[in-house]
């Protein structure tokens, strides 16, 4: 039986997507949904400390959003252009992959003006190729170092905020659009699920014994990207470049030796662990990119459990929730979070999968 893309589809009241992030951040809601059982628990985020022991382990993404959303001008013209970076090309001409946006007013060989609003900087770029409709690839004019270029582009860009919360970024989303242990700069969005976590939630689990290992996957918009196949088999998924390490690896490997679960924090920890598996459905390390499209049918060999906000109907994201929690089950929960007043996407409350 083909797994169909209208299978996923269900009605969100606009009102449901939440527009900011809860004062504190453990205090969101948290859905506990039990495959074993069906059953459906209403929980505080910081509840989570009941459901995790000191033989299991979670592990989070630690990529870091750096402010990828760029607003400047053509050359000539003072019409406001929207440049969103995706990934470098090359490091060494600083050459990078992007979307711009109105794409019709941007042709290849047009220089674009990007100014500081607090003083005199200006970064300037060429336009060398179009990619796609929106795509292009530009190469910025600047020959200082790597780290005075990030510095330069933390005070020009904007956080990137998804489209779907319908306001400008605004200076709390700097510290709120990351999580508390973001550390590997790459991301053009937050891991979501991570935003949950508190220093006093993660200390109270350090406490407990239980186990924390951080590996890295580069957020991209492929992510969020629409499908537009009706058969999920041939949907194809954008690479993104992820990185495990020993540390993650030894801790993950001690909670399954132990006969504890693993805990996926959001479903971009999943994408990576399902990268890296051996042959005796161990963690391994490993570095490069993953492709990986997790949909019902596919067999999960590391994450035990999984921690996930609520996502957009139809989205790659709610697809790979039901095949990790099964469709019925979790199509069922989505319509009581509707029922209860749950709120959604980014900024949205919690499920944990177990």
């Amino acid at each position: 039986m083909r797994v169909k893309l209208s299978m996923f589809e269900f009605d969100l009241p606009p009102e449901l997507v939440a527009l900011y992030p809860k004062t504190y951040r453990d205090e969101s809601r948290l859905m506990v949904v039990h495959r074993d059982t069906g059953k459906i628990e209403h929980k505080m985020f910081k509840d989570l400390v009941d459901y995790v022991d000191e033989n299991d382990t979670l592990l989070f993404n630690n990529t870091k959003v750096f402010p990828a959303r760029l607003f400047g001008h053509k050359e000539k013209t003072d019409s406001v252009i929207e440049v969103f970076m995706l990934r470098e090309l090359n490091n060494d001409t600083r050459l990078w992959d992007v979307l711009v946006d109105p794409a019709r007013k941007i042709r290849v060989g047009n220089k674009l003006f990007f100014n500081s609003k607090v003083d005199d900087d200006v970064l300037v770029a060429e336009v060398v190729d179009n990619t796609t409709s929106r795509g292009r690839s530009i190469r910025f004019n600047f020959e200082g170092s790597d780290e005075e270029f990030q510095a330069l582009i933390r005070k020009l860009g904007n956080t990137p905020l998804p489209k779907y919360i319908n306001r400008p970024a605004e200076a709390l989303d700097i510290e709120r659009y990351q999580t508390i242990y973001a550390k590997e700069t790459g991301a053009v969005a937050a891991p979501t699920a991570g935003l949950h976590f508190s220093e006093e939630l993660l200390k109270e689990l350090e406490v407990n014994g239980v186990g924390l290992g951080e590996v890295t996957l580069h957020v991209g918009l492929g992510t969020f990207r629409n499908i537009e196949v009706e058969d999920l088999s041939k949907h194809k998924m954008d690479a993104e470049y992820f990185k495990i390490e020993q540390p993650a690896v030894d801790v993950a490997n001690k909670a399954r030796k132990a006969g504890g679960k693993i805990v996926a924090v959001g479903t971009t920890t999943v994408r990576t662990i399902e990268s890296a598996v051996s042959a005796e459905n161990l963690l391994t390390t490993k570095e490069g990119w993953t492709n990986v499209f997790i949909y019902p049918k596919f067999k999960f060999r590391i994450a035990d459990a999984m921690i996930t906000n609520f996502h957009l109907p139809k989205s790659s994201l709610l697809i790979m929730a039901c095949a990790f929690g099964g469709r019925d089950l979790i199509m069922d929960a989505y319509d009581e979070a509707v029922k209860e007043g749950y709120r959604f996407y980014s900024y949205g409350d919690a499920m944990l999968i177990l």
